[in-house]
């Protein structure tokens, strides 16, 4: 007998019919002894209805406002799975964020949870029923409703799983697994069976959309074993842990991340001194304006090239800042490029095995695609190319590194 926390998505609970395929996976599981906690989201669709709603009302409707709004969400949603497990005879109980008492801070649309009284849990669990929470919300210290922001649900399942010391938390989506890479973009891709931490958050980092960042951070911190499945299709899923059996040889890399949404910009022969960068990055961080990868060149008359990357939807707002700082910094110019994309390659393995960047580079150079900017760490390195080169490069390196090979996939964590 295990204690799972089950967390199920907007498409899991997207219609009445889905809510019931929910309703009977968790009741096999209640069968096998298995004491379970349920998080769902809205139904799919129901948060951006309530958005549009809201905007209907007021283009700049209140913080507060909005989260008592869209928390009503996720409230539809436990009820009716409540029932529709009562109906099949599972004793289930229905608790919002704030009645099972997940205490936040108060920055709404995106509060960080502080507490979890788990007490109310507990009692139910005993009692043999399966409790079914609203996820993505909580309540602040002076009982305000909050929301966790984008990715909620998500953080709600770990940290449930954490403060109950569940012995699995299992993320269930409309995909059956962690990949190799996107199916999408390589046939090819293979899923893995597990994945560990670290590497889960540098491949959601760099755009893999499986698992939202702040929940694996969750489930790192605290140890939550963390298993990604599929509601609609049975099978193992993906398991991400700790590195655990460390005499098991590890594979370089063991996927690859891709994201579209980049855009660069560089000032051209800005003055090479002490505090230049702060003085390019400063106005950009003013502006709330997060940045990625960053390359300063040195050359022979003592100016320097810095060139750093945005997210594509801050790409004009930044332009505009250099534009204005341009010529108090005595740059010669400002080059921008919103045509790029970032791909890159994953691995804890990397730590130990020499020649994986030159093998990754060789893999571009064979498909004559050209390498603007290169970040690296411990156990990734991020390239920025052409965006229409993108869906080829992330091929090769899949090819390169053999990920289709079960060989070469992951081993066992």
């Amino acid at each position: 007998m295990a204690l799972l926390v089950q967390k199920y998505g907007g498409t899991s609970v997207g219609t009445i019919e889905r809510i019931e395929a929910v309703a009977d996976r968790v009741s096999r599981h209640k069968q096998k002894g298995d004491d379970i906690v349920v998080v769902v989201s809205a139904m799919s669709g129901e948060t951006n209805r309530l958005i549009e709603l809201a905007k209907s009302v007021d283009s700049t409707p209140s913080a507060r406002e909005m989260d008592v709004l869209l928390s009503t969400g996720e409230q539809v949603t436990i009820a009716l799975l409540s029932m529709a497990l009562m109906k099949r005879g599972v004793e289930a109980r229905s608790y919002t964020g704030s009645q099972v008492r997940i205490t936040t801070d108060s920055a709404h649309g995106k509060a960080r949870i502080q507490e979890i009284d788990t007490a109310a849990m507990r009692t139910d669990l005993d009692a043999g029923r399966v409790i079914v929470v609203a996820g993505f919300q909580g309540a602040d210290e002076h009982g305000n409703i909050t929301t966790l922001g984008r990715g909620g649900s998500d953080t709600t399942g770990v940290a449930l799983a954490a403060a109950l010391k569940a012995d699995e938390c299992q993320i269930y989506t409309d995909v059956d697994g962690v990949y190799t890479t996107d199916p999408r973009v390589v046939d090819s891709a293979r899923r893995l069976d597990k994945i560990t931490f670290e590497e889960m958050l540098e491949m959601a980092s760099l755009g893999s959309k499986v698992l939202q960042i702040r929940s694996v951070e969750f489930a790192g911190k605290y140890q939550v074993p963390l298993r990604v499945l599929s509601s609609f299709v049975e099978g193992e899923g993906t398991l991400i842990t700790t590195e655990g059996n460390k005499n098991m040889e590890q594979p370089a890399v063991s996927g690859i991340a891709f994201n579209r949404d980049e855009a660069k910009l560089t000032l051209k022969g800005v003055p090479d001194i002490p505090g230049i960068a702060s003085r390019i990055l400063g106005p950009i961080s003013d502006a709330n304006i997060e940045v990625d990868m960053i390359v300063q060149n040195v050359s022979a008359d003592g100016t320097t090239d810095f060139t750093f990357t945005v997210h594509r939807n801050d790409y004009e707002k930044a332009f505009s800042i250099l534009e204005g700082i341009e010529g108090e910094l005595g740059a010669r110019a400002t080059l921008t490029n919103a045509k790029i994309a970032k791909v890159s390659i994953v691995g804890v393995g990397m730590r130990s095995h020499a020649g994986v960047a030159s093998t990754m580079f060789r893999a571009l150079a064979d498909e004559s695609i050209n390498i603007q900017l290169i970040s690296t760490s411990e156990i990734k390195v991020s390239v920025i190319i052409d965006e229409k080169y993108m869906e080829l490069a992330v091929r090769a390196l899949h090819s390169a590194f053999k990920l289709s090979d079960s060989a070469a996939g992951i081993s066992e964590a």
